[in-house]
């Protein structure tokens, strides 16, 4: 069965799922595969997770490779005829060229051994990985070697960036509510206000270092108090994200901040919500050789990129259980950026990403 990889590819983008939904992704990734005649097609795996294998017959190591099934939750601006048709929601991460490209592989049988195509949902909220781990149905499928690629905007198109290590940041969303007692505006002495030790909060996120190679703290969203000028607040949320490029890193400063949200709290209340936790995604050093030599077989280009990547990636949940490598393939160096509204997946890296991981298959199974 011959496939129109960028047909897919603008169908799945006038399409969008957001995380945890991705119902209708999933089925029309479903039938494409089915006239592939895989071996064995999982549905529902950890949610709207599919999965595909296959199978030479002959002993051998699986190889898996992941794409991501969700969008995201922004309003489109790119202009293109394809554009999204559902308000609110876009492919503007590219995972729909993604799918594209994995889709390409379909169909693929290695010498030895067994190739699956693991479509995932909930990438975005870094929840999607850790339930399809979690899902019995995975667990004949638990792969030896896990490979994913990533589109790149600031790199140069069609080149290819990877390293053993640390690969993406590990991090987690804290929502930190606040409460004490209000008190009317003219007698603010008479409560209990959080907006002092927001401030105090707001400094001490500000000072810790900014750099991909440390931790560090975003403050994403603050509210306080009702939208009025009689009453002093007594309650607050702040909504923080924590990075770091370590899953060990992570926990010190999660450790760190919950020591100091104790020690200045004085008589507020502090309840503390984790959301979004990704695990750093760190690259087996054998995985990116493999992906090093694929790329050198293709003569396709170096691209020079400082690792890890800041942003976090859910196929770090994988790092514990396969050998696995996160590469990023170059978007164009003055492309729109991820989670731009303006951005679209270029469909020109849809045939090296099928090369790229075509020509892993062979590096692993020599």
């Amino acid at each position: 069965m011959s496939l129109d990889l960028s047909a897919l590819r603008q169908a799945l983008h006038r399409q969008p799922d957001p995380s945890g939904q991705e119902g209708g992704t999933a089925r029309i990734i479903a039938d494409a595969l089915r006239g592939t005649a895989p071996d064995r097609l999982v549905t529902g795996l950890g949610g709207h997770g599919v999965a595909a294998v296959y199978d030479s017959g002959q002993p051998g190591p699986t190889v898996m490779f992941r794409a991501e099934l969700d969008a995201l939750p922004i309003t489109e601006a790119s202009g293109v005829a394809h554009a999204s048709d559902r308000p609110g929601v876009a492919h503007l991460c590219g995972h729909d060229g993604h799918m594209a490209i994995l889709t390409g592989l379909a169909g693929k049988r290695p010498q030895r051994g067994r190739m699956m195509l693991l479509f995932q949902p909930a990438e975005e909220t870094g929840a999607g990985a850790r339930a399809v781990l979690a899902d019995p149905a995975f667990t004949a499928l638990r792969p030896d070697y896990a490979f994913a690629l990533h589109n790149m905007p600031g790199l140069p198109l069609g080149a290819v960036a990877v390293a053993a290590g640390p690969a993406s940041c590990a991090s987690v969303g804290w929502r930190i509510a606040i409460a004490g007692r209000e008190a009317h505006a003219a007698f603010p002495e008479t409560g209990n206000s959080p907006a002092p030790f927001l401030a105090r909060l707001v400094d001490h996120l500000a000072a810790l270092p900014h750099c991909p190679d440390a931790a560090m703290a975003t403050l994403c969203h603050l509210s306080m108090g009702a939208p009025a000028f009689g009453i002093a607040p007594g309650q607050a949320v702040a909504n923080v994200t924590l990075r770091s490029n370590s899953d060990a890193g992570l926990a010190r400063l999660e450790t760190d901040l919950q020591s100091w949200l104790d020690t200045h709290a004085g008589g507020l209340s502090v309840q503390i919500t984790r959301h979004d936790h990704f695990n750093a995604t760190v690259n087996d050093p054998i995985a990116a050789a493999h992906v090093n030599a694929a790329r050198a077989s293709l003569g396709i280009e170096h691209a020079a990129y400082t690792f890890p990547m800041r942003p976090s990636e859910d196929f770090g949940a994988f790092s514990a259980h396969a050998k696995c490598a996160l590469f990023f393939l170059g978007a164009g160096e003055t492309h729109p950026a991820l989670h731009d509204p303006a951005y679209d997946f270029p469909d020109a890296l849809i045939a090296p990403g099928v090369a790229m991981f075509g020509a892993i298959l062979a590096q692993v199974m020599g």
